[in-house]
C-alpha cells in the first residue's frame, strides 16, 4: 500500500486506477494519513466512513473515478459542516449537495475532506477564529492566499489532487498564484452555483485549483452547464479536455497586451520584472501579436466589498450583532461600515462604479484579445496578522491585494493564474491571463503551451 498520496496530477491518478497500479481505497487511506501528518491546517472536516464506502465501490471508468475530493467549506456537501469559516456558525450543517458537488460525485469523485476558507470568503488570507491559520507549503510562515487557501495548500502540499475552489474577487487565482498552481476562473455562470445561493455582488464562480492544465479542463468538462438551481448559469459546452491544443492557429492571430498592474494596481518591482519577462516569453512561444494599449481601470474595490457584504450578513442572520466579537475583524468592520453607509445613494454610486469598470473592460477587449498581467502584487505574505500595505517596498492600500483579480469578477470574463517561476524569496510568481467572455478554451491552450515550454513543479518542495 502506498504511504503517500499520488504526486502527479488527477488525470494520471485516474490512469493509475484503471491500470491497477493503484486502488482508490489505497489512495484514500494515503490521503487521510497525509491530512493527519500535515502541519498546513488545510483541512477542517474529514468524512472517513462515507468516503471509504464510496472508494470501495468506485467506478474508475468515470472521469474522476475513485479520486479523493476535497471541497472548500463554502460549497455544500450534505451533512458536512456549513460554518463558512465563521465561529458563530460552527454547529450548522449543509442540507444538500451543491450542483457542482453533485456533478463531481456523479463523475466518480469520492467526497473525503473539507478545506479551509477565509471567513465567508472575504479576504485573501485564510486565517479564521474557528480554524486558525492555514499555511503555504512553499513556506509555512506565509499564507496560501484566500479564500480558497485550504484547497490550494492541500493540492500544492501533496495531500490531495482534486479540490474545489470559488472565486468572487480572486479566490481561485490568488491562492493558485501563491502556491504555484494553475487556477481557472471561468466565465460567470459557466459552472452553476446553486441551490440557495444569493446573488450578492454577482461575481462569484466555482472551479478548482490544479496541478496541471488538463486537470482544470477535465474539471470544467464535468461541472459546466445550465442547472435550474442557478438561473444565471450558462448552457453546457463539451470537450474542454478533448480540444486542448487545438486552437494554436487561432492563438497566432490574437492581439495581446502586457499590462502588469492592469491599470488599477501597484506591483512590487521584482514581481513586475518577472511578470514582464514571462509575458514576453509566452508571446514568443505562442506567436501572439503584441499590441500596446492605454489601460486605466477605475478603483472598484470599495463598491465590490460593500455589495459583497450582503452575503455575509445573510449568513449570520439573527446572530448579528451579538456575534461581533466572534468573527474576524475584517468581517465585523465590513458589516458595520455597510450598515452605516448602505442606502440608495450608496448603491447608486456602487452600481455607477461597476458600469464604469465594465465600460473600461469592454474597451480593453476591443483593443486586445488577450491581456497579460500579474495575478498578485507580490509573492505570498504572512500567514497571520494584517493584510500587507507594502509590496516589495512599495506602499499601497491593503485593498491592493485583490485589485488585480476583482475586475474580471465584476466584468464576468474568464481569467487564469499561470505559474511562471520563483522570486528571489523562493516563492511562486503567477502570470494572470485575461480572455473575453466564453473563451476558457484559449486560456487552457495558452496555459498548456506554457506548461509544455516550461513545466512547473507539481508539488511544493517542502512536501518532499
Amino acid at each position: 500500500m502506498p504511504e503517500t498520496p499520488w504526486t502527479g496530477d488527477i488525470v494520471s491518478l485516474v490512469d493509475a486506477f484503471r491500470s491497477g497500479e493503484r486502488h482508490p481505497t489505497e489512495e484514500l487511506a494515503a490521503t487521510f494519513a497525509a491530512v493527519d501528518a500535515s502541519g498546513l491546517n488545510a483541512v477542517c472536516h474529514i468524512d472517513t466512513d462515507a468516503a471509504h464506502e464510496t472508494a470501495a465501490r468506485a467506478d474508475t471508468s468515470l472521469p474522476f473515478g475513485g479520486v479523493p475530493l476535497a471541497v472548500k467549506e463554502l460549497l455544500a456537501v450534505a451533512g458536512w459542516p456549513a460554518a463558512e469559516g465563521s465561529l458563530p456558525l460552527a454547529n450548522r450543517t449543509f442540507a444538500e449537495d451543491s450542483v457542482s458537488v453533485r456533478r463531481l460525485k456523479a463523475a466518480g469523485a469520492v467526497a473525503a475532506v473539507q478545506t479551509t476558507s477565509s471567513e465567508f470568503g472575504g479576504t485573501n488570507q485564510t486565517t479564521t477564529k474557528i480554524h486558525g491559520a492555514t499555511r503555504n507549503p512553499w513556506n509555512p510562515d506565509r499564507t496560501p492566499g484566500g479564500s480558497s487557501g485550504g484547497s490550494a495548500a492541500g493540492v500544492a502540499g501533496g495531500i490531495f489532487t482534486l479540490a474545489t475552489a470559488s472565486d468572487g474577487g480572486g479566490s481561485i487565482r490568488i491562492p493558485a498564484g501563491f502556491c504555484g498552481l494553475f487556477g481557472l476562473k471561468s466565465t460567470y455562470g459557466r459552472i452553476p452555483r446553486g441551490p440557495g445561493i444569493i446573488l450578492g455582488n454577482a461575481t462569484s464562480v466555482e472551479g478548482s485549483v490544479s496541478r496541471s492544465v488538463r486537470d482544470s479542463a477535465r474539471f470544467l468538462d464535468v461541472t459546466n452547464g445550465f442547472d435550474l438551481d442557478d438561473p444565471k448559469s450558462l448552457p453546457r459546452v463539451e470537450g474542454y479536455e478533448k480540444n486542448l491544443e487545438t486552437h494554436i492557429d487561432e492563438i497566432r492571430t490574437l492581439r495581446v497586451a502586457v499590462v502588469p498592474g492592469l491599470g488599477c494596481a501597484t506591483i512590487g518591482p521584482e514581481s513586475e520584472e518577472l511578470i514582464r519577462a514571462a509575458a514576453e516569453e509566452l508571446i514568443t512561444v505562442t506567436g501572439m501579436r503584441r499590441v500596446d494599449i492605454n489601460l486605466r481601470l477605475p478603483n472598484i474595490m470599495g463598491a465590490w466589498g460593500l455589495t459583497g457584504t450582503v452575503g455575509t450578513r445573510k449568513s449570520l442572520g439573527d446572530l448579528w450583532p451579538d456575534c461581533g466579537a466572534d468573527i474576524t475583524g475584517a468581517m465585523r468592520v465590513g458589516i458595520e461600515r455597510a450598515e452605516a453607509n448602505f442606502d440608495l445613494n450608496t448603491m447608486v454610486k456602487a452600481e455607477t462604479r461597476r458600469v464604469e469598470l465594465n465600460t473600461a473592460m469592454a474597451a480593453m477587449f476591443a483593443d486586445a484579445d488577450i491581456v497579460l498581467a500579474a495575478t498578485n502584487p507580490a509573492t505570498a505574505f504572512n500567514a497571520e496578522g494584517h493584510l500587507p500595505s507594502t509590496f516589495e517596498g512599495v506602499e499601497a492600500r491593503s485593498s491592493n491585494n485583490g485589485a488585480l483579480t476583482a475586475p474580471s469578477n465584476i466584468f464576468g470574463n474568464p481569467a487564469a493564474a499561470l505559474p511562471v517561476g520563483l522570486a528571489s524569496d523562493g516563492l511562486p510568481v503567477s502570470l494572470q491571463i485575461l480572455a473575453p467572455h466564453y473563451r476558457e478554451d484559449l486560456l487552457l491552450d495558452l496555459g498548456r503551451a506554457w506548461e509544455r515550454h516550461r513545466p512547473w513543479p507539481l508539488l511544493a518542495p517542502l512536501t518532499n
